[in-house]
Order: C-alpha cells, then structure tokens, then sequence
C-alpha cells in the first residue's frame, strides 16, 4: 500500500525536527553568530529545497522508476558510480544514526539527572547503550517503513512536547536574564560574540556550514519517494513544498529562540540550557529520547531493506525466519553504531563530519551533476552553467568542511577521553 503525499511530508518532516534541532543553537548559531547564522540557515533551506527537487524529477528517469539512490546513480553513471553512490549513502546514513543514539543517550541522562544526583556512577556510555538497545528493539518490531504508520504520528506529538517546552523555557529564560540585567542584578549581558582564536573561528564556522547542511540531510528521498501514491514526481513535490515551508518553522524557533536566550554559552543540546519545572524538562527530555528511536529507524530503513532484499527476507514479518534475522542482523548493525556512539560521543562534530563527507557530496554535488547529464540536451547554457557553478562550490565546501571537522575530533579527542562522559 501506498502512502499519500501527506504521510511522506511527515516522515521528510520528521527528519528535519527530529531531536537534532535541540543542538543547532550551540553547533550552528554559536560559531556563525546572528547575521551569519540566520542568513545561512535561509540559503540553506533554498538550496537543499532545489537539490531535493532535482532528485525528485529524476524518479521516473529513463523509462523507468529509480527507487534508490543508488539506482538513480548506476542508471546515469554506470556500475562504479553505482557502488561509490551506495557506499556514500550507507557512510551518510550510519553517522546519522550514530549521532541519534548519542541524542537519545544525552536524552536519557538529562533526565536521569533531574532526578538523581549526577555523581557520575551512571555514565553518558551507560545511556547510549541503553538507548542503543532500546532502538535495536524498535528495529526488530517494525519490519519496513511504511510499517512506521501510527508511530510517525507518536513522532509528530513527541516533537511538539520538546520543541515547544525548550520554545517556552527558553523564553522564559531569557527574559529573566533580561530583566536582571535591567535593574542590575545581573552582568554582563548574554554575549552573542563568536567565542575562540581567530583559527578556531574560521575552522568552528566552517564546520557550522557544514551543520547547516545536515539540518536537511536525508540521503535517501529515492527511497523515501518510492513509497508514494501516483502522480509520483507531483505528489513528492507537494510534500518537499510542505517540508521546506510548514516542516522548518518549529526547527527556525528552536534555534534562533535558543540562541536568543543563551548567546554563546547554548549547548549541543539545549535542554542542558534551559531551566524550569523539573516535569516539563523531564516530558521533554523522555520525549527527545522516543522520537530519536523512531527516528532513527527511517534513516537506518535504506540499510534494512537492503539486507532483507539480499537474503530473501520477505513474507509474514513474525515468521520465525524473518524474526531471527532481524534480531542477528539489525540488533548487529545497531551494535556497531551504539559503540561508535559511546566511544567518541561528540554530538556537534559527527554532524559536521556528516555534512561533510556525505551530505554535500549526496544531496548537492550529486543532485545537480546528475540533474545536469541527465538533461543536458533539454537544458539552456544559463541553466548548466548554474548546476556547475554548484557542483564546484560545493566540492571544494565538502573538502574544507571535512578538514574542519576533522579538526574538531581531534581537538575534542585530546580533550576528552574516550568512552567520556560529557
């Protein structure tokens, strides 16, 4: 059965307000500042609305339909391309994943400590393998995406409690801390400078770009878009129309609002931030925990499906075949990712890494190159001219964002132990 245009809105949304938001004031608005950030999240939202847009216009591209990326790729290409696009998306798709276990863990402990002292017996490794179980969990139950069906539902309430509790907290924040400031009380005033050397600046906000980037990242619209209602192209369309209008409005408030209220002193997740009513920080957090779970699995499914498609896994979901390879293979996958996770559990520098070496490469050099070949004899010299001003800005931004990132990894590496608890 095939979903409405609508219900494939949901799912690009909740990519894009997914617990990942708590941390664009620290990773995106800290290292660029105001005018920087807010000008480069606007461009961001443009320019990834037009790249998904040109993947999207491909689907039905040579006389067929190209339900993954990879596909898309090898039919344009040829086979090496095939195999080089499949191994970026998979590297795309497992730092994401990554990176939500580190959220869901960051979650778990933030609400762990709301309650009991943080003493550090229960370390930040200790919640990312229990949040790593629990998404193992969640694998086995939900065999294929369009099995998510009411949980994308669960996901929309659960992204409402946090993204509207840190809204609130925030605000209520920082207008005590203006109001303190005001009559005295308090000094200095948030500070919105750009914190750091002058080298650390320029290689924090090269990073941040690649942040903004990652904001809209899916690496897999082919497959997502494989799973809608005809008219294909029109109705994928009516839903990156709704992502890039409807979808980004509460991710802007988090992090212009987060940053409003905490300047250069905003965390990786913004939660850590704010202060209030221990009930609404504990609902926010638990709900930062669950949706990154369900989250987690949309961006994990491309992998899934491959598996199951290459050892024949098919038929009754609860068949104890089906059953047992979803546990020893899936449960192994996730394994992989919870240890990286707990090894170097840099929440801001995955994302960078990930913008990096994968997001610009999939989502914009990809998009307009293979836009380009694909339309080169129906395109006007203005218009090829613009996809390949694209494809080298964004190869020589992917170098310089993977250098930065790389950078901050090692800085933080030195910084932090392995296995830390931060």
């Amino acid at each position: 059965m095939l979903d409405s245009w609508f219900q494939v809105g949901f799912v690009l949304t909740t990519g894009i307000n997914s617990a990942y938001v708590l941390g664009y004031p620290g990773t995106v608005m800290v290292p660029l500042g105001w005018i920087a950030g807010v000008i480069g999240l606007i461009i961001a939202t443009i320019v990834s609305l037009n790249a998904n847009a040109l993947i999207a216009k491909l689907h039905e591209f040579g006389g067929k339909r190209h339900i993954r990326y990879r596909d898309l790729a090898g039919h344009i290409y040829g086979r090496r391309a095939y195999a080089l696009t499949w191994g970026l998306q998979y590297v795309n798709l497992f730092m994401i994943n990554t990176g939500y276990i580190i959220l869901a863990g960051q979650a778990l402990k933030a609400a762990f400590v709301l309650f009991w002292k943080d003493d550090h017996t229960m370390k930040l490794p200790y919640f990312i393998a229990i949040a790593g179980f629990v998404c193992a969990l969640f694998a086995i139950g939900i065999p294929n995406l369009s099995a998510l069906g009411v949980w994308l539902g669960v996901s929309t309430v659960l992204s409402t409690i946090y993204i509207v509790v840190a809204i609130w907290l925030s605000v209520r924040d920082g207008r005590i801390n203006y109001f303190l400031t005001v009559i005295g009380l308090k000094n200095p005033a948030r500070d919105y400078s750009i914190p750091g050397t002058t080298a650390t600046k320029i290689f924090e906000s090269i990073g941040a770009c690649a942040n903004l980037v990652f904001a809209f990242n899916t690496g897999m619209l082919p497959e997502i878009q494989a799973t809608i209602r005809q008219p294909v192209v029109e109705n994928m369309m009516k839903a990156l129309y709704f992502q890039f209008s409807v979808g980004v409005l509460p991710m802007f408030a988090v992090t212009f609002v987060g940053y409003w209220a905490y300047g250069n002193s905003s965390s990786s997740y913004l939660l850590n931030n704010v202060s209030g009513p221990v009930w609404m920080k504990a609902a926010a957090n638990i709900s930062a925990f669950l949706q990154s779970v369900i989250a987690l699995h949309i961006f994990a499914s491309p992998m899934y499906e491959f598996l199951d498609t290459k050892y024949g896994i098919k038929g009754n979901a609860l068949a104890v075949r089906n059953l047992t390879f979803r546990v020893t293979v899936r449960g192994g996958y996730l394994a992989i990712n919870t240890l990286v996770s707990a090894l170097l559990p840099f929440l801001g520098d995955f994302m960078s890494l990930t913008g990096a070496v994968s997001t610009f490469p999939l989502t914009f050099i990809l998009a307009n190159h293979m836009y380009l070949v694909a339309k080169r004899t129906k395109l006007p010299s203005s218009q090829k001219m613009w996809h390949w001003l694209n494809v080298c800005f964004f190869c020589v931004a992917s170098v310089a964002a993977a250098i930065a990132a790389l950078r901050l990894i090692a800085v933080d590496s030195k910084t932090y132990h392995v296995f830390a608890d931060l």
